[in-house]
């Protein structure tokens, strides 16, 4: 069962008056039990110990399981991301919940959406127009965290210039998701410039022999730049998610670390 709010009520006011100490207090908050469906089993305090409700994809699941699951997490949480989901399957948790909205190009469900102040600085790069439904799902997934994100779509390696036309745009970011296909060189040539995290996104566009995202794949992952990590092939809720972690405890530091980036591209401090 999930701790009611009187159980929690209860262990508050043990804390507050010495009878537990906050450290257990929270370990056993961290530890409460899921709620079994059959087909799933919900953490429900998941946002508890990652700040973050448990996401939902929906590739593989039956639009009706889809649903019980939104229902069930949206009695509890708000901002739920449902990730993944076509049309029939957002007009199926609306149906269940009628508080969420779609966003298409994403294939991203926000359930139970909820404004938040968006801080920070993250800048999502795409090489090319089709590498677009990528980064988007990689720019809902940081917003609805929480996160400013600056969009920055074609400008791949064909046209060098596009890039460096941007580059105060990048010097200003805590971190950079960086999306591309065929060659997928585009993240070596943003993490040469920047002084911030980058995230290599490997798309699954290109020719033949571009292998389905494999060959976008291992030269990310066979990057020369410093600073360039790599999620899986389309994986822009992966990168969003990091992006959105990195810029957090970027904000929480220092404000906003993309202000120190531009001081240190420009030659400034020690």
């Amino acid at each position: 069962m999930i701790m009611e709010k009187k159980e929690i009520l209860d262990l508050l006011r043990q804390v507050q008056q010495g009878q537990t100490d906050a450290e257990k207090a929270f370990s056993q908050l961290k530890n409460l039990p899921f709620e079994n469906l059959g087909f799933a089993r919900i953490d429900h305090h998941r946002c508890l110990r990652s700040g973050v409700p448990e996401v939902i994809y929906c590739e593989g699941k039956s639009v009706e399981q889809t649903a019980e699951i939104a229902r069930k997490l949206a009695q509890h949480h708000s901002n739920i991301l449902a990730t993944r989901a076509d049309r029939a399957m957002y007009e199926g948790i609306q149906k269940a919940i009628a508080d969420c909205e779609y966003h298409e190009t994403a294939r991203i469900v926000v359930i139970r959406p909820q404004e938040r102040e968006k801080k920070g600085n993250i800048a999502v790069v795409t090489a090319g127009t089709s590498d677009i439904p990528v980064a988007e799902e990689a720019a809902i997934t940081a917003e609805t965290l929480g996160n400013r994100v600056n969009r920055i779509y074609d400008a791949g390696v064909a046209g060098i210039h596009r890039i460096l036309s941007v580059r105060e745009e990048l010097f200003r970011a805590n971190v950079a998701v960086v999306v591309a296909g065929m060659e997928g060189a585009l993240a070596s040539v943003v993490g040469g410039l920047v002084s911030c995290p980058v995230i290599g996104v490997p798309t699954s566009i290109g020719y033949g022999a571009s292998f389905g995202g494999l060959s976008a794949l291992l030269c990310m992952l066979n990057s020369c730049a410093s600073g360039v990590s790599v999620v899986n092939i389309d994986n822009g809720f992966g990168a969003g998610y990091q992006a959105a972690l990195i810029n957090q405890l970027a904000v929480g530091e220092s404000g906003n670390a993309g202000d120190r980036a531009e001081e240190i591209q420009n030659g400034g401090g020690k």
